[in-house]
């Protein structure tokens, strides 16, 4: 019966994963969208995250509001695989060394959600500030992401042993991968919109 549990909650790991809603999209702001996501390492995923917010993502200020957007799913992502991961932990029917894998992954993923909060926070000053304190807001949501990013990939890393090998580690390993896909491309188009905004480039 610990097993079946066990690989019910795997399974969980096979579905959709969060994008979000948003509002009806332009071809414009599409190509907006598609040119912007050029900029990070997994072009197609980063399209068909965002393409929800399509609808809100226009004006002077659409840099900003993609860069928001892009973290705003990644935290979304974030804590799902947070949740997930945690109710891994709690399944009996896992081995020990499973276990601590898991455990460790429950720090590192609780550290990540947290630092893409504080970022979206900094985001949000950002569009009520101007000079050296929007630049100070600014490098900080840089750091907040990049911070989030390597926790995700810690959590990865804990699960590289063969002895781990198994649905368990199979399960979080695929989450793990498409999270900090996620947040990778949250993080590029974070630094397109710094460096945009120090150049005085608003939109394409």
């Amino acid at each position: 019966m610990e097993r079946v549990a066990l690989y019910l909650l795997v399974l969980i790991a096979t579905l959709p994963y969060t994008t979000v809603n948003g509002g009806a999209a332009s071809p414009t702001a599409m190509d907006f969208i598609k040119a912007s996501c050029k900029t990070t390492l997994h072009a197609s995923l980063c399209v068909t995250c965002l393409s929800s917010y399509a609808g809100s993502i226009k004006g002077s200020n659409a840099d900003h509001l993609l860069a928001k957007a892009a973290i705003s799913v990644s935290l979304s992502n974030a804590k799902s695989a947070s949740i997930f991961i945690s109710k891994l932990g709690r399944v009996s029917g896992i081995k020990p060394r499973e276990y601590q894998a898991v455990k460790d992954c429950i720090s590192t993923m609780s550290n990540s959600v947290s630092s893409l909060s504080q970022s979206v926070q900094e985001l949000e000053k950002m569009a009520r500030t101007k000079g050296q304190d929007f630049e100070w807001h600014m490098s900080n949501a840089e750091t907040w992401v990049g911070s989030a990013l390597t926790n995700q990939n810690i959590c990865s890393r804990g699960f590289t042993d063969r002895s781990l090998n198994g649905p368990v580690k199979d399960a979080v390993i695929k989450r793990m991968v498409y999270v900090s896909q996620v947040t990778s491309n949250a993080l590029a188009l974070v630094n397109r919109f710094a460096v945009r905004h120090r150049k005085g480039i608003h939109k394409p």
